[in-house]
């Protein structure tokens, strides 16, 4: 099990556009992302901030990654 590093929401989000996600909408500082396969997930954007460790697990179980792919995408 590798260590993540620590990931703003932006980069979260271009993470998960590589691997198709894209928004689906936007409501305050929450982007919606959808996947074409039916997949979903919510991802906080504030500036500057990191996202917490459990809250980046659950966005990856939301998207049935595992945290070495995310690792080779950054």
């Amino acid at each position: 099990m590798t260590k993540l590093p620590s990931l703003t929401g932006e980069q979260l989000i271009r993470v998960l556009k590589k691997v198709g996600f894209t928004i689906a909408r936007i409501k305050g500082s929450h982007h919606i992302l959808i996947h074409v396969d039916g997949r979903r997930t919510v991802v906080p954007v504030h500036s500057g901030e990191d996202i917490g460790i459990g809250l980046l697990s659950q966005i990856l179980r939301d998207c049935n990654m595992t945290k070495d792919e995310v690792r080779n995408l950054l």
